[in-house]
């Protein structure tokens, strides 16, 4: 297990509220290390800012939307005295799923923002300073989505595939100033935001993570980058890479159908 308070004595959570966020908010409160949590929901951000007051850590909190450019000097200024150790970016979900030709090209670009945009802001800004003080961790929540596109998934599969090879990049250049770099890639798990989309946790086959698991997985592996497959989805992981593209694709899509208990436009394959 790795030692966290060596990422004290402050941490950031982008998506620090709910789920998987709320349970490195814990974790790392119970290591002793204080805590920077954002969240676009000031009921459940307070909600979890308490929970780890509790634990005897400092909070410091600000209800902010990512996809909103003034959310990144708003968490720069609220951190300015801070020496911030580890950052960790929970907050890429897919808050826009739609076909691609008839969707809102305003809608596709939240996206973008949320999943490239404020993560590339966030890491420059405290990456540097973990870099001058030659220590610190990194830590970009993934998803396995980058790794085969789906239905009313082009946008998002592709920033998570971007996150990927940015996560991989990172983890070269920081080696050299003692700073960690992990993505932990998610798969299905029981968290509110997946189930607000509507997943349904029971489709046989699918075994859904519990966020304390991944959360513990994650924080164990920071020095164990650049890329840890949590929730025991290593295998599917391995399969969604192979060259049979149209296949994977088209297995992706009927498995899609499953877990959100509709059938995309078009239908799908046999």
């Amino acid at each position: 297990m790795t030692e966290l308070s060596q990422y004290g004595p402050w941490a950031v959570i982008a998506g620090g509220s709910e789920g998987v966020g709320r349970a490195f908010a814990e974790q790392l409160a119970d290591a002793g290390v204080n805590l920077v949590l954002i969240a676009r929901k000031p009921g459940p951000l307070e909600e979890t800012a308490e929970a780890v007051r509790a634990r005897g850590v400092g909070v410091r909190t600000l209800s902010a939307d990512l996809t909103d450019r003034a959310a990144i000097t708003a968490i720069q200024e609220l951190t300015v005295d801070l020496e911030v150790g580890l950052l960790i970016y929970n907050a890429g979900a897919n808050s826009y799923g739609n076909e691609f030709i008839s969707g809102d090209l305003d809608g596709f670009q939240q996206v973008i923002d949320l999943n490239i945009t404020a993560p590339l802001a966030l890491v420059r800004h405290y990456g540097a300073a973990m870099a001058e003080a030659g220590r610190g961790g990194i830590l970009l929540v993934g998803s396995m989505s980058g790794y085969l596109g789906g239905p009313t998934l082009s946008v998002y599969s592709g920033v998570k595939a971007f996150g990927r090879a940015w996560a991989e990049s990172l983890w070269l250049e920081m080696r050299a100033y003692n700073v960690d770099v992990l993505e932990l890639v998610l798969g299905v798990t029981r968290t509110p935001a997946m189930a607000r989309a509507g997943l349904d946790f029971d489709v046989p086959g699918i075994d859904a993570a519990e966020p304390e698991d991944v959360a513990r997985e994650g924080l164990a592996n920071l020095k164990n980058g650049p890329i840890h497959i949590a929730g025991g989805n290593e295998a599917r992981v391995h399969a969604s890479s192979g060259h049979n593209r149209a296949e994977l694709l088209l297995g992706q899509q009927r498995m899609m159908e499953k877990l959100l208990a509709r059938v995309p436009r078009g239908g799908s394959e046999s």
